[in-house]
């Protein structure tokens, strides 16, 4: 028993130790120059205490960058779960080369997020505009990536696009769980397919639903890969997430301290909000 104790030991340090260095110190650095004035480049700082965590709720674009993430966080939410639970129940029906549309569909998740990014910018700068010029379109002339007032549109596309493949699996092996006996009694009942969904799946997909809920509003709310590869925060700001900005501002602003401030107020932010969907949606999982 002893020797099993140090093999697990040996196991678990090692890895204790490197997911300290590379995560947990890195972050309580991050939360000690909040409390500073470095730049990130010069040998000395001063601490200047809660200075900056009071200029962030002055900062305007620190404001504006949050209005964008939330808007953008809460679109791909929405539309990621409801898409992924309309393609989940198709892919679960009784149809052909089931198997094979359920790894088209899982396709997009093994693909590099800034591989898509890329290629979706290349669509919206020369494709989707010469296609736009043929059909006499002039809103799908354009380049919507380009506009200040779409160009989050062309990037909630892309995120639902790509987040729907993980969404769906999940749903998938939640509907796999439900036992087919309740099907063949609502039918013996007559219920309607409209019926069976609101009282047998959709209660019993309720833990799925949970889960999927609060991975797509993070995933949202950490935008970053998408928006480098699509817009780079642009036009001008008005696709600017709270991630972005704190890179740039910290490690090509000269602004560490500042956004590692920022930092750490959104990352309080996420916890109560992903903390907020666990507690309202595992009640309502009680009440269905």
């Amino acid at each position: 028993m002893a020797k099993r104790q140090v093999a697990f030991y040996l196991m678990t340090i090692p890895a204790l130790l490197l997911f300290f260095a590379f995560h947990t110190f890195p972050a309580l650095q991050g939360i000690y120059y909040a409390f500073t004035n470095w730049d990130g480049f010069s040998n000395s700082f001063d601490y200047v205490g809660f200075k900056n965590f009071i200029n962030i709720f002055k900062d305007e674009n620190v404001l504006n960058s949050y209005l964008f993430t939330f808007k953008y966080a809460i679109a791909t939410t929405v539309l990621i779960n409801i898409i992924s639970l309309l393609i989940a129940l198709g892919l679960n029906a009784k149809i052909k080369a089931k198997n094979f549309f359920r790894g088209v569909y899982f396709l997009p998740n093994i693909l590099s997020v800034l591989i898509v990014g890329f290629i979706f910018n290349y669509l919206f700068s020369n494709v989707f505009p010469v296609w736009g010029q043929k059909l006499g379109s002039d809103f799908l002339s354009q380049n919507i990536l380009g506009n200040s007032d779409w160009a989050w549109i062309g990037i909630v596309i892309v995120a639902v696009w790509q987040g729907i493949a993980y969404n769906t699996i999940l749903y998938l092996a939640g509907l796999q769980t439900i036992p087919h006996d309740l099907y063949e009694a609502s039918n013996l009942d007559g219920a309607s397919r409209w019926r069976e969904f609101w009282s047998i799946t959709f209660p019993l997909l309720a833990s799925f639903f949970t889960i999927n809920m609060v991975l797509a509003m993070k995933g949202g709310l950490m935008v970053f890969d998408q928006i480098i590869a699509l817009t780079g925060g642009g036009p001008g700001r008005s696709t600017q997430s709270i991630a972005l900005l704190i890179y740039t501002g910290g490690f090509q602003g000269g602004e560490f301290a500042y956004q590692s401030a920022n930092a750490v107020i959104y990352f309080i932010v996420i916890v109560v909000i992903s903390a907020l969907q666990l507690k309202f949606l595992q009640k309502r999982e009680m009440d269905l």
